[in-house]
Parts: structure tokens; sequence; C-alpha cells
């Protein structure tokens, strides 16, 4: 039988069957047996304990250990019932009751307190104790092991399943040593109820004997007594030898190696300990009255076995070892060249909040930022085509209550609020609520921070309900698309050449290192990314790139080639639905401002009229805002000269307003017109 079918059906057997031996007898032959079960049962889960590198790695014991318990008390009850009913128990309990103690009663219950004594007063109290402190020990460390985990993470030491892994296993270590804390109470109660059981054994008999047998009062007591005794006595020494192992789980430390490998290792690692030890073992031989033989024996046992521990493991460092250990262990001097570059690093992307914020990455607290954090960033990968840096999340004192920031390159570039115990409600009717009158921080839309209890209120049907973490991350979200462009740094586009080059060399080998620098490819996708084009089709806008190089270097000019050969997949990004509402210009507009474009260091730009240019723009703006409460997302189409010079004109003012050239719209694409960009007057050159 496999053993997964064992533990299914043959564990709840067994345990269906302790219970099932305390109402029904047993023949002395099977008790005999499981007698000898339990003391090898007991043996061996005493050796496991001596074995595991650490306690998590025999996780099972708290229940074992009520199961162990259960068998044992089961036990007891068979052997009670047999020693009143037949006078007679198994052999297994007479030879403890005569041969173990000697077949007197008098050894016999002063062992069996003995045994009592050392499991309840010493060793149960003691697991108990070191069970409780250990569990409340570790329930309070687990805050500051999530955060580290999570630390570990966002700087890239750990990945993703190394974190769940350890996650896991500060829960399971907790949910061990609480279990470990109510199973120590298991031995202590056992403990008591072998007393109670013995004494109950002792009257039992007494009675039985005289009374119902008819024996002499003697004769019941050399019977009946030495059978209880015998009967404790083999129920307490399984008993002890869990006491022990319970013992040994709950003060067992986290190491490499077992218990017996660290024993050896630790005091090989003490040879002047063993050497005073041994000395002061041969010294007591000198004193008169004390036999000599013993002393003089172990202690040149001792004195012998310290001679032959290498030197290297007295654990006596020397004075270099000493200072560098001093130095490693003081870290890097804060005036040090490390210390000093290591503060003056400036992290791309940073998020930073107010003290009583913490609890949004508080995974004990269910705060779950974190965790949305690295699921944006792969969302962003696949948006943007960019893998974007690790956010650096860390507290700021600075900062005032509620609120949090996010830093680019060290300059805060955004900043918001997510107070404590509040849901951000969006909508137009939340007068009747209470709360906090804001602004959404990404679209700027009417909204209020309201108590969290009232997330399921009426007055919140019609609106948009969003958590704490969802406000962050959205924020963040919006910061890293706005600002993109300045995270693609030279070693990002070395990585996407690489990866590119791996599966199409010759794509790279046409672009880099000539026509193009890496440094004008990086200039180029960041003129990309700086208008949300995403950039995961690498081939052919290194493609694009190349042919263009041949030509010029020109920033805008590799950009626009890129756009035209992205063209079909820029237009079907704004189309919902295979349609696209499109703002265009008036066809007298159109080529009034053909007429006045002119060419420049910094690419083409348009030679307007001020005033002109500015009803052009609060035009182009109003339409698009007006598009935007009908709930669509348009673009401005013109012709591809004039769409880099008019998306820099529109770029203060409709900031979201993307300008496609009209070879940019795929032709599977609807087109539906939703405005035209109209100017009164002729602009003035």
């Amino acid at each position: 039988m496999k053993s997964s079918r064992v533990g299914q059906i043959g564990i709840p057997a067994a345990i269906i069957s302790i219970v099932v031996m305390m109402v029904v007898p047993l023949p002395t032959m099977l008790l005999d047996l499981l007698l000898a079960v339990n003391i090898t049962g007991a043996v061996l889960i005493l050796l496991v304990s001596l074995y595991v590198t650490k306690p998590l790695d025999f996780a099972v014991f708290p229940s074992l250990l009520l199961i162990m318990t259960m068998f044992r008390l089961a036990l007891n009850v068979s052997a009670t019932r047999l020693v009143l009913l037949n006078g007679f128990a198994g052999k297994v309990i007479e030879s403890f009751g005569h041969f173990v103690v000697g077949g007197s009663i008098v050894v016999g219950l002063v062992i069996f307190v003995i045994l009592i004594v050392i499991q309840f007063v010493v060793i149960t109290n003691g697991a108990g104790r070191v069970a409780e402190v250990a569990a409340r020990f570790t329930l309070d460390a687990m805050p500051g092991k999530q955060m580290a985990i999570d630390a570990d993470l966002n700087s890239g030491l750990i990945d993703e399943d190394e974190a769940r892994r350890r996650r896991q296993e500060v829960s399971q270590e907790a949910d061990f040593y609480g279990a470990m804390d109510g199973a120590s109470k298991f031995v202590k109660g056992d403990a008591i109820a072998a007393i109670v059981i013995t004494v109950v054994n002792l009257l039992g008999g007494f009675i039985v004997g005289v009374v119902q047998r008819h024996q002499s009062m003697g004769e019941a007591i050399s019977t009946y007594s030495l059978l209880s005794v015998g009967d404790g006595l083999v129920s307490q020494i399984p008993a002890l030898l869990i006491s022990i192992s319970t013992g040994l789980i709950v003060t067992r430390a986290t190491t490499e190696r077992d218990m017996g490998s660290d024993l050896l290792h630790q005091f090989g690692q003490q040879r002047r300990a063993l050497q005073v030890a041994g000395s002061a073992i041969l010294f007591l031989a000198l004193i008169p009255g004390l036999p000599k033989l013993p002393f003089m024996l172990v202690g040149g046992s001792v004195l012998l076995i310290a001679q032959r521990l290498p030197k290297q493991s007295t654990g006596e460092p020397t004075p270099a070892e000493t200072e560098a250990a001093a130095a490693a262990a003081a870290g890097p001097s804060p005036d040090s060249p490390e210390a000093i570059a290591n503060d003056m690093r400036v992290e791309p992307l940073e998020l930073e909040l107010a003290y009583d914020l913490i609890d949004l990455v508080d995974s004990t607290v269910g705060g779950d930022l974190l965790d949305r954090v690295k699921a944006l960033r792969r969302k962003l990968a696949l948006e943007l085509g960019i893998v974007i840096p690790l956010v650096r999340t860390r507290d700021n004192l600075d900062l005032p209550p509620r609120t949090y920031a996010i830093k680019l390159h060290g300059v805060e570039v955004a900043r918001g609020e997510a107070p404590a115990g509040m849901i951000l409600a969006i909508g137009d009717d939340l007068a009747s609520l209470p709360g906090t009158v804001t602004k959404e921080p990404v679209f700027g839309l009417d909204a209020k921070w309201v108590p969290a209890e009232l997330r399921r209120h009426p007055g919140l049907t019609s609106a948009t309900v969003v958590d704490r973490s969802s406000v962050v991350t959205t924020h963040l979200a919006e910061v890293v698309r706005t600002h993109a462009h300045q995270l693609l740094g030279r070693e990002d586009v070395k990585a996407l050449v690489d990866m590119v080059k791996a599966t199409h060399p010759v794509v790279v080998e046409e672009l880099t290192p000539t026509p193009l620098t890496l440094g004008e490819v990086q200039r180029a996708l960041q003129a990309l990314l700086a208008e949300r084009i995403c950039i995961r089709d690498l081939v052919r806008i290194f493609e694009a790139l190349s042919a263009r190089g041949r030509v010029s270097t020109d920033p805008d000019g590799l950009a626009e080639a890129a756009r035209a050969a992205l063209g079909p997949a820029i237009s079907a990004a704004h189309a919902v639905d295979g349609k696209l509402p499109v703002i265009t210009l008036d066809p007298l507009l159109e080529q009034n401002l053909l007429e006045s474009l002119r060419s420049g260091e910094n690419g083409g730009f348009l030679m307007l009229d001020p005033m002109y240019a500015e009803r052009l723009v609060l035009e182009a703006a109003r339409l698009a805002e007006a598009a935007e409460q009908r709930g669509e997302a348009p673009v401005l189409v013109c012709a591809a000269p004039l769409r880099l010079p008019v998306r820099r004109l529109l770029e203060a003012a409709a900031p979201r307003l993307p300008v496609l050239a009209y070879p940019e719209l795929g032709g599977s694409l609807t087109l539906t017109t939703v405005g035209v960009v109209e100017v009164a007057h002729a602009p003035t050159a």
C-alpha cells in the first residue's frame, strides 16, 4: 500500500481504535503488544527529535503528542480493567511490577513518584514555559520578518518564489510554536492523570482483593499494588520519553545539523574548557576521603580528548581575526568612501510613506501595497515594453500624516493622501456622506475620503469606491507612464538590444554600433515612450531606425520613422471595439499650419502668432475635454509633417490628447469624428 493510502486510511483508523480501546476489553496478549508499540513509538519520537535540524522538520509533533497521550491513557484504562477483573494484566506489566522494582511495593512507589516529579516538575513545566515564550516571541517577530522579506524582494536579493517560501516558513513557525504552547498542556495533564490512575488502581485493587476475592489485606496489597505500580511504570517511562522529546523540540535552535552533530561540533571547539574540566576532576582525586580511581579515570579521559582536539577548533581568534570581525560587525564607517557612495546613490523610483501609512506594507495586518506594486511592474512592462526599476518603498518621518510621495531620480514628482481607515469614493453625489472632500490624484475627479465602514452605504451605489492601496498604485502607475522616458537608462537599452540580438542577430548588427550608437537608440526610444508608445515590438522599431539612420541620425526623424513602422499598432491602442474617435483640423487651418512650418536645430516648429496659437490650443483642449466627459478618449489627427510640431504645441494644455498622423491610422479601424478644430483668424508670420 502506498504511503499516501496509509496516511489517509490507516492513521484515522488507528485514532478511532484508540477511542475503542477505552470501551472494549483487550486480551492480555494484545495489551502486551500495544504496550511494546507504545514504548517503541516514544523511543522513535525521541530519536527523531534529536535528529531534526530545525523544529519545523517535525511540524506534526503537536498533533502526534496528542495522539500518543490518548494512546497511553487508553492503555492505562485497558490495563486497569484487566487488573481489577482478573488480577493479571499481561507479562509486560507483571515484569515491570516484579523484575524492574525487585518485587518491592515500596521501591516501586518511590521510583514511580520520582519519575512523576522529574516529568511533571522539571521537564513538563520547563518545556511548557519555553513553548509559551517561544510562541509569544515568534508572533511578536512576525511583522519584522515579513518586512525584511519584502525588503529583500524589493531590493532584488530574492525572487518571488523564494519570498513566498520564506513567508510560508514564517507563518508555519508561528503556527508550530502556537500549537506547541497548547500541546505542552497535554503532557502536563498526562502526568496528573498518571498519578490519579495509579492511586485509583491501588485503592480499587485493594477493595476488589479484600471484598470480592476475599484475600487477606497483605495478599491484596502485594498482588494489586505491584500490578498497579507496574502499570504506572510501563506507562510513565514512555510518557517521560515524550516529555523529553517535547523539551528538545521547543528548545531546539535552527541549525544545519542534528543535535548530536551540533553537540560534538560545539564541544569540539572548546578545547580550553575541556582541559580545565579534566584538570579540576583530577584535582578532586587528591582530596582525602574521595575514591581516587573514578575521578582519575574520568579526568584523564577528558584531558586526553582535549589534547586530541585540533588547535584551530579552540574558538580563540587571533588579534587580526578579532579586529577583522569587529570591523565587519560594525560595518563601514559613516565617513568611509563606501558609506558616502551608498548615501550618494539616487534611486530611479521611490515611494515614500508617512509614519501612519506603514500599515499599507505590513502584510500581518492586511497590507498588500508591496504585492500590488510587484504586480504593477509586470503590467507596466507589458504595456510600455520596458522593465521599470524596482520601486524602493520606505518610510519618511518628514512627510505630513496621511501623505505619500513619489520620487523620480530623487526629485518628488507627485504627492497624495491615503488616510487610514478610509476609502476613496469618486462621484458627483457625495455631499450626504461624511468625510473629507478631495480630488482623485490621477484625473483630478471630484472625490471624497469616507470611513471604510460605509463601503456598503446606499449613497455609494452610484460612486466608484477605491481602497487606499489602489489609490497609491494607480497614482504610481500614472507617474510611471508619464515619466517612462526618464526611467529608460542606457543599461536598460543595452539589455533590450541584447534581448533582440538573441533572437534576431541580423537586425542588431545592422543597427549598432553603426549607423547608430546606443545613445541615439536610447533617445529614439525615449521619444516614443514620452508619447506613451509601447516599444515591445523592438524588431520593427530597430529595423525602422537602422533604415532611417543611414539617411540621418536626427532624434525626431528617428522617432517618426519608428512611429511610421508602428502606425497601425499605435492607432489600434487608442481604439475601442474597432472604433477610433478623432478630432481633425479644419482644412484651411491645416493648410495655414503647413505654410507656417519651419525647420530648426531642435526639429520642426510652427511660426504662429501667439494669440492665434493660443486660440488653437484652447479649442483643441476644449474638444478633447468635451469628448472625455462623454466617455470617449479621442485622438487628434493631422498631416504627417505637422504631427510633432502640433504635439509640442498642445503638450502643456492637453497632455492626454494623442496626436497621430494620417498614415498612422489603421485601415481596419472605423473613424468617428468627434470635433473639428477651427480658428477664426488666419495666422500672421
